[in-house]
């Protein structure tokens, strides 16, 4: 049996257009933050991303860029004049506060019309953000703190970050690297990429698929828009799609997953407290630790009849209800209109 994703590559490709607007030109303009010890950072603005990084070796500073909307450059001087007569652009610091906030003067009629104003913050690790954008992407990188970003327009980037982190966006993907603590993260746009994770995470998308690599903790994560990619998961996931397939490998976890728009194929190298699986329109192939005590309940159109050593109980072509190696850790699979394959090595 093979499971086909519907997912996945779309992650990718809607992934993240992020607070680049300025990458590899000048900034418009570049405020130093020597002699700040900054400890929060919060940031507003409606056509443009964000970018803050509390990377080693670089200088506390805050960058600027802009451009015209609709993708052309503007000179300075006509900057300088659609700022006096179409924004207010406040960066100041506060305590210990960095604010950055861009406010509309006006209502525009014509997009075309419109700046795009984005900032690059670069700030010591120990920062918390308040961040928000309708027309941008999001990125930040080797921060520890409470981490709060929210936008319409683009996608996020998460990486080497940890604490308490929460991002939200409808209009973009999710890449999430390196991060541990408390992780929620959530789009209706696009699809996500979680890697090298650990720690509660919450990831959430109803735009596509998800990727899930070499995480570990407590894991929820749901898609209704795509496909179910993982492996190398220790703890526990609950995952779930209804618009894909789920592909799991080298499992050591508790596991619940289900769909109800593909096949589930799951590797356990080990099962945790319970594993639980099912199908509604789709087949299982299902391999479980050939040494490991298991009570097993499945039930399927047809099940594969090669019984494994030592089982005992009731193996028919449509129910097994029964335990292996004197049993021990609860296993459910159900696949309604498909079959299962189970196998043990």
């Amino acid at each position: 049996m093979k499971t086909y994703l519907t997912l996945f590559i779309v992650a990718c490709q809607s992934m993240v257009a992020l607070a680049q607007d300025g990458e590899n030109k000048t900034p418009y303009l570049t405020k130093s933050l020597a002699g700040n010890a900054i400890s929060s950072v919060v940031v507003s603005t409606s056509a443009g991303g964000i970018a803050v990084s509390g990377a080693t070796g670089q200088q506390p500073r805050v960058e600027v860029y802009i451009q015209g909307n609709n993708g052309r450059r503007l000179s300075k001087e006509e900057i300088a004049k659609r700022l006096k007569e179409d924004y207010d652009m406040n960066i100041s610091v506060n305590g210990h506060e960095l604010s950055a906030i861009v406010k509309n003067k006006h209502n525009f009629t014509n997009w075309h019309e419109s700046i795009s104003i984005s900032f690059k913050i670069f700030v010591p690790e120990n920062v918390s953000t308040e961040l928000k954008t309708s027309g941008g992407g999001i990125s930040l990188d080797h921060l520890k703190g409470n981490e709060n970003f929210n936008t319409s327009g683009g996608g996020l980037e998460v990486n080497h970050l940890s604490g308490i982190i929460r991002g939200r966006t409808s209009g973009g993907g999710i890449d999430l690297s390196n991060s541990s603590e408390d992780i929620d993260l959530t789009t209706s746009g696009g699809g996500i990429i979680a890697k090298n994770c650990s720690g509660k995470i919450r990831l959430i998308t109803s735009g596509g698929g998800l990727i899930l690599n070499d995480l570990k903790g407590d894991i929820t994560a749901h898609t209704s828009g795509g496909g179910v990619e993982g492996s190398n998961i220790e703890g526990e996931l609950i995952t779930g799609t209804s618009g894909g397939g789920i592909d799991l490998k080298h499992m050591r976890c508790s596991l619940e997953a289900n769909t109800s728009a593909g096949n589930l194929d799951v590797q356990m190298e080990q099962v945790g407290k319970y594993l639980k699986l099912s199908a509604s329109a789709g087949s299982i192939e299902l391999r479980l630790p050939a040494k490991q005590g298991l009570d097993l309940n499945l039930s399927a159109e047809r099940i594969n009849d090669r019984i494994a050593s030592g089982f005992k109980g009731e193996w028919n072509k449509r129910h097994v209800d029964g335990s292996v190696n004197g049993g021990g850790i609860p296993v459910s699979a159900h696949a309604s209109d498909g079959d299962i394959d189970v196998n043990f090595n």
